[in-house]
C-alpha cells in the first residue's frame, strides 16, 4: 500500500480547507473531525446532503462491484474537488481482536486516489491500525504534526475534538434508547448510520415510519461496549466492528420493539452474511423480521409498499396478541 498522503509541512494553515465527505464514516465520525481542525484553524467545509446527482455522479465514477454507500462517497468526494485544498479521507483498518472494519475503510484512501487520480485532487488520511499500535489519537496527532502543528497543539486538538464526539454520541443514544419506552408499535431499523442517516437512501424510510406513527428506534445508536459484549450472545466469532454493535443492540433489546428492518445496500458483503446469521438465530426470530436490499433507485414506492405490508403484519399481530391477553384475563 502505498504511503498515507499528507499536505506539507509548510503549508499556510490560515489559508488551508479541509473537505469532508457527508458520507460514510461522517455520520460516526463528524463531530470529532470538524472539532479537530476547528482546534487547529484550519477551515473545513462538507459536501451536501446526498441528493440524485450526487449518487448518479459517484455510480459513474465508481467501479460496478462497488456497493451502493461506496458509489455514494464517490459522488461526495467528486462533489468537493475545487472547493476544497484536501480532502480528508482517512484509513481505519481495526480497532483490536476481533473488531475489525469492512475491506472498503482500510483501501479507501487508495480507491479515491485512483479514481480521481485524472483530478485537482489531494488526499489528507490518518491511519487506525490498532493491531499495529496505530490508535486514533495517535493517527489523528500525526496526521496534525504532518501538517506542521506541535504535537502538543495536535494532541489538545485531538483530546477537545474526542470529548466532544463523545458528548454527541452520549446524547444521541441517550434519546434513542428513550424510545424504547413509548407507547405503540416500536420499529427498530437495523442498519448502518451512513445509510440510516444518508439524506436520500435512509431518511426517507425513517420520514415514511414517523408519518405513519410508528415509534422509529435505531439499533446502530447504542451503547457500543455494551453492544460489543453483548453480541457474543448471538455470535462469538463475528468480527465486524460496526456490525457487532448492530447484532449486540438487538439482543440487548429483543424484548423491547415489535419488529426489525434490517436494513442494506448492495451489494454488502458483510450485511448477506450477517444478516442471514440473524435470520437464522433462534434468539431474535421470534419478531417479525423485514429484510430490505436498497439499490439506486430513483423512486420510494416500492420501499414504501413493503414497508406498508410489514406494518400491517405488525398490527394484526399486535392486536391478536392483545386479544389473546383479554381472553387470558377473562
Amino acid at each position: 500500500m502505498d504511503e498515507i498522503r499528507m499536505p506539507k509541512a509548510e503549508y499556510n494553515h490560515h489559508e488551508m480547507v479541509v473537505g469532508i465527505p457527508r458520507s460514510l464514516l461522517y455520520f460516526r465520525y463528524g463531530v470529532l473531525w470538524e472539532r479537530f481542525f476547528q482546534e487547529l484553524g484550519v477551515k473545513t467545509i462538507t459536501s451536501a446532503p446526498t441528493n440524485l446527482k450526487i449518487m448518479t455522479n459517484g455510480s459513474r465514477r465508481a467501479a460496478s462491484e462497488m456497493c451502493l454507500a461506496m458509489k455514494i462517497y464517490m459522488g461526495h468526494v467528486e462533489s468537493l474537488i475545487g472547493k476544497c485544498d484536501y480532502i480528508l479521507v482517512p484509513r481505519i483498518l481495526d480497532f483490536g481482536l476481533r473488531r475489525v472494519m469492512c475491506v472498503n475503510f482500510e483501501a479507501l484512501p487508495d480507491v479515491v486516489s485512483n479514481i480521481f487520480f485524472e483530478s485537482p485532487i489531494r488526499v489528507l488520511s490518518y491511519n487506525i491500525d490498532v493491531s499495529k499500535k496505530l490508535d486514533e489519537r495517535r493517527a489523528m496527532v500525526e496526521m496534525a504534526v504532518s501538517m506542521g502543528f506541535s504535537h502538543g497543539k495536535s494532541n489538545k486538538a485531538y483530546k477537545k475534538a474526542r470529548k466532544a464526539q463523545n458528548e454527541a454520541d452520549s446524547r444521541a443514544v441517550k434519546q434513542n434508547e428513550a424510545k424504547y419506552k413509548n407507547d405503540g408499535i416500536t420499529l427498530v431499523l437495523a442498519g448502518h448510520s451512513y445509510i440510516l442517516e444518508d439524506e436520500y437512501i435512509g431518511k426517507p424510510i425513517m420520514q415514511y415510519l414517523n408519518e405513519n406513527g410508528v415509534n422509529v428506534v435505531r439499533a446502530d445508536l447504542v451503547d457500543r461496549k455494551a453492544a460489543l459484549r453483548e453480541s457474543e450472545r448471538l455470535s462469538p466469532t463475528l468480527k465486524w466492528e460496526l456490525s457487532r454493535e448492530i447484532v449486540g443492540s438487538l439482543v440487548m433489546h429483543v424484548h423491547d420493539f415489535d419488529g426489525v428492518v434490517l436494513l442494506s445496500v448492495y451489494p454488502c458483503a458483510l450485511d448477506s452474511m450477517v444478516n442471514d446469521m440473524m435470520l437464522r438465530k433462534n434468539r431474535i426470530t421470534h419478531v417479525p423480521i423485514l429484510q430490505m436490499t436498497l439499490d439506486a433507485q430513483t423512486g420510494t414506492a416500492g420501499v414504501e409498499t413493503r414497508l406498508e405490508s410489514f406494518l400491517d403484519i405488525l398490527k394484526m399481530r399486535k392486536e391478536v396478541e392483545a386479544g389473546n391477553g383479554r381472553e387470558a384475563e377473562a
